[in-house]
Formats: structure tokens, sequence, C-alpha cells
């Protein structure tokens, strides 16, 4: 339930290839960077530099107070607001909203994502239309530093990654103020309550609730 081809949509990115090559999610996030630098060389005149090793189309609108850090990609249509803090090896892709104090780093987001308030988001992956509420974060470092275990009801993941936020579906719905731990992974379609602690994986078309319960969307 949570193999590339089982979260993602991957016609709604330029990443599209590049994620195709993994069957997990996580083994993309070290090469994030590798693949936001050979995308750049691969843009067409649409495309300006406005700040360096980042690119951004034409279309997009850039709030004088956003700090950009590249590589980086951000695509048409886009929005970065007020405060946004993009640090470096980010895809962001097209009709997205990168909200005011936002911080993306090692990221790629697909089109249609909005982060549009208070968000940290890194070392993580957002599916097409997915959208974090104001003040949800991912968390992408255990308090111990050890390598990040995915943890699937009693099965381990050990993905050998000492940095992993959060891996999210297309169309997932995050609420306001939740944390999503290292190693979490949410299903498409589903969604979690605010001010949830999320760890482990929220199977595709599910609620996570505010104290850990999992339900289908789908009614007998």
């Amino acid at each position: 339930m949570y193999t590339v081809s089982e979260l993602f949509d991957l016609q709604h990115t330029m990443a599209g290839a590049f994620l195709a090559r993994f069957t997990w999610p996580w083994e993309a996030l070290p090469h994030i960077k590798d693949e936001v630098v050979r995308l750049i060389g691969t843009l067409s005149d649409e495309y300006r530099e406005v700040a360096p090793q980042v690119f951004a189309h034409q279309t997009v609108r850039i709030a004088p107070t956003a700090s950009l850090t590249g590589p980086a990609i951000i695509g048409p249509n886009t929005e970065l607001r007020p405060g946004a803090f993009i640090r470096g090896s980010v895809l962001v892709g097209a009709d997205c909203v990168v909200g005011n104090s936002v911080e993306l780093k090692n990221v790629i987001i697909f089109d249609h994502v909005q982060v549009p308030h208070y968000n940290y988001v890194g070392d993580s992956i957002l599916g097409y239309g997915a959208h974090m509420g104001a003040g949800a974060v991912t968390s992408n470092i255990k308090s111990d530093r050890t390598p990040v275990t995915i943890r699937d009801g009693e099965a381990r993941i050990e993905t050998g990654l000492r940095k992993m936020g959060a891996i999210l579906g297309d169309w997932v719905e995050v609420g306001c103020n939740s944390v999503l731990n290292p190693g979490t992974v949410i299903g498409r379609r589903s969604r979690v309550y605010p001010l949830s602690c999320v760890r482990g994986v929220v199977p595709a078309e599910h609620i996570h609730k505010h104290n850990g319960e999992i339900v289908s969307i789908i009614k007998e």
C-alpha cells in the first residue's frame, strides 16, 4: 500500500521518471538534490534564475521576503508567500501554495499541493493535491539519531535513513497543528485529524483520529 505506484500519480510532477525508478518512495530522498540539479539543465526558457541555482517559472509569484537557497525549481502558477524559506534540494510543482513562514528542505512537492501556513516539510514527498493545515509539520529525525524505521502494525521496515520526514500520497489532508513523526506514510485520500501525532502507516482512504485510532473512510 505504500509503493511509489500505489501512492502517486507520477504524471503530476516533473520528477515522475525519477520516482518511477524506485519501489519505495523513501529510497528517493537521498537523491533529490542530484535530480533537481539534473532537471535544472532541462528547463525551458520560461524559467528564470531568481537566486543562485533557484529557477522559477515566469508565472510564479514570489513575495519580497521569501528566502531562496538552491538548488530548487518552482513550477508554474505557484505562489511563495511572505517569509517562505526554501532551503535547497526542493522541487515544487505547478499551482502550489508555499505559505507564510513555511520551510521546505529536501522535498518533492507534486502539483496542486498546499502548505499554506507555518509548516515545516523536510526530507519528505507530498503527492498530488495534498494539503497540510496550518501549523502541521514533519519531524524528520529521531531524538536518538538512529535510522528511521517505518511501523506498519507489527511489521517494521528499516529505511537505513537518518533523516526521513513523511510521505503523503495523492489528495491527503493533514489537519492543523499535527505532527508527522519520522517515517510516517499516509496513503491516498486519507485524512489526519487536527492536533494528531502520527507515527507509522495510515492506509489509503482511512482517517487517523486523535487517539491514534485509524478507521476506513469507505462505508461497508
